[in-house]
């Protein structure tokens, strides 16, 4: 047998294994969607054991922001695995933590002084939606026990986090006979740069005026709600639900996990209304794609009130929170992004996505295109066929994943030119024969 013979039969191997063995995210094991093989990873290229190259478009689900195979975050893992991988976190710290939790602080909205780390957004948003029902319990009001979210929004696939899902439209409306019953306010209707009504508001100002006494918190996804539907809304319907929050003593929980760390063009999400939440959620890039690690950020007057209640402390505790591997990769990405002009790269990116998305308009199967910092969204008509799209983008070298009807991009910042014109030709092509 030679060589080649023997690299596609180890490849058709490991294939056979991952249908045998493996069940993927959101996939179907009587009707399989094939997997693609990874063997190399390097700037925005994934290769592939077949030989194969493939432009990344998702920064694997919106986090390798700085590309693959980075030499600064490569080095700052290995410098701490030398060193420790994991210790517990009860009554232990280290400087990985202490460090990460410091800038966190530093770099997102004032007022958010205090940190919980964990290792999932989904987990983010527990701790979020756990801290906002203490806090209320600790002050003396039980009652407050209910949460207020938006319709087309997105927050985690675990229970808590399902139970602020769209309930209707969202992907877990299947389990709604077993979730927490909360309130939901219809999706923003203006865009970002749209003239704003106070009507888009209404229905939430009086859910949440006749609901006050029951409120623990509102949660959404500041001006782009992600995985319900890549909507980007308006700013000040953002600020007008801060405004509504303070006046009716709810929480205001900013769920960041998608939008944090420069993807929309601003640092956090919750900068383009000017507004600091009373927790907020991070995750998915804040390692660049290395780790899995989450962060909740809550004020000073949550964490005290929290504290001071009944139980004397926060009642969580994640086995790998605060995992020094982590968070010394985290402190390198954040250093990365903090010290480049990631500014000018999302606007690069943004304009780039603007001029290229303009001849999508002509497709016939196409519903929409929009566009916002480095999140390139093209609308389908009908839902597309997954599997058998999937497939024409890896015969065009590039990596989508679209879901429902959405074909969308979120690339690394790092991407040049010339590849993210192949990466939005190779969707054209694609999409144009549709």
């Amino acid at each position: 047998m030679n060589s080649i013979t023997s690299e596609l039969s180890a490849q058709s191997r490991i294939l056979d294994k991952d249908q045998q063995f493996v069940w993927h995210p959101y996939s179907s094991l009587s009707a399989p969607i094939p997997a693609y093989e990874v063997v190399f990873a390097e700037g925005v290229n994934l290769h592939l054991a077949d030989g194969s190259q493939l432009i990344d478009g998702m920064a694997s689900w919106w986090c390798a922001i700085h590309g693959y195979n980075h030499p600064a975050l490569n080095a700052a893992a290995k410098a701490q695995i030398d060193k420790f991988s994991h210790v517990m976190f009860g009554g232990i710290t280290h400087a990985p933590a202490v460090d990460l939790c410091e800038t966190l602080v530093n770099i997102t909205p004032r007022g958010l002084d205090k940190v919980f780390l964990s290792d999932s957004g989904s987990v983010a948003v527990e701790v979020a939606i756990k801290m906002a029902f203490q806090y209320w319990i600790s002050v003396g009001k039980p009652d407050k026990n209910k949460l207020l979210s938006l319709h087309n929004g997105y927050h985690g696939d675990t229970f808590a986090a399902m139970s602020v899902c769209d309930p209707v439209n969202g992907m877990h409306h299947m389990f709604d006979q077993v979730l927490a019953k909360h309130y939901f306010a219809p999706a923003p209707q203006i865009g970002v740069d749209e003239l704003w009504d106070e009507d888009d508001i209404a229905e939430f100002s009086a859910i949440i005026a006749a609901k006050k006494d029951q409120l623990a918190a509102v949660i959404l996804e500041p001006i782009v709600q992600g995985a319900g539907g890549m909507r980007f809304y308006s700013p000040e319907y953002l600020r007008r639900v801060r405004e509504l929050c303070d006046e009716h003593d709810v929480l205001l929980i900013a769920d960041e996990i998608a939008t944090g760390f420069g993807r929309t063009g601003k640092l956090f999400a919750c900068e383009w209304a000017g507004v600091a939440p009373d927790i907020m959620c991070l995750g998915k890039a804040i390692t660049g794609g290395y780790m899995t690690l989450a962060a909740t950020l809550c004020s000073a007057e949550v964490s005290r009130g929290i504290c001071e209640g009944e139980a004397g402390c926060f009642m969580h505790g994640p086995t790998f929170m605060g995992n020094p591997l982590a968070c010394a990769v985290a402190n390198a990405s954040l250093e990365l992004l903090l010290s480049s002009d990631w500014e000018a790269n999302i606007r690069r990116i943004e304009a780039t996505l603007s001029t290229e998305l303009l001849r999508f308009d002509g497709i016939e199967a196409v519903a929409q295109t929009r566009v916002l910092g480095g999140i390139g969204v093209i609308e389908m008509k009908v839902a597309v066929n997954l599997a058998e799209i999937q497939k024409q983008f890896v015969a065009e070298g590039i990596w989508v994943r679209p879901f429902g009807k959405l074909v969308y991009v979120m690339p690394p910042y790092i991407i040049k030119e010339e590849e993210l014109s192949r990466l939005m030709q190779g969707i054209f092509n694609v999409l144009s024969t549709a």
